[in-house]
């Protein structure tokens, strides 16, 4: 899996390209907690390149909020396609995380 990182001022997004699954669940996780600690938490991660995500993907979503709860912070999703927003639903973890439909507003959350 590729991730793309992008810079908007302090705010940092991470997109990842392809399905999040097993270790590129993990190669997620363990980027985006690195990133977490280099933005002081302003961190977003937009999933409009994820087709499709299994348990360990779903699992390392939740480890990176938790991880942010810690902080204060609340893992900002952007993008979210139907099929993920299903999947978020029916494991009742949609209300988890924050939810932007354009980049540029989970990027404004930050003011």
């Amino acid at each position: 899996m590729n991730f793309q990182e992008q810079h908007h001022g302090a705010v940092i997004v991470i997109r990842p390209d392809g399905p999040l699954t097993g270790d590129d669940a993990e190669q997620l996780e363990k980027r985006f907690l690195e990133v977490i600690d280099e933005s002081m938490g302003r961190t977003v991660l937009d999933v409009s390149a994820i087709p499709f995500i299994d348990s360990r993907g779903l699992e390392a979503l939740v480890t990176i909020n938790d991880t942010m709860a810690k902080s204060g912070q609340v893992l900002r999703l952007c993008g979210v396609n139907e099929t993920l927003r299903q999947v978020l639903d029916l494991t009742d973890l949609g209300s988890d995380f924050e939810h932007y439909e354009e980049l540029s507003a989970a990027v404004r959350s930050f003011l």
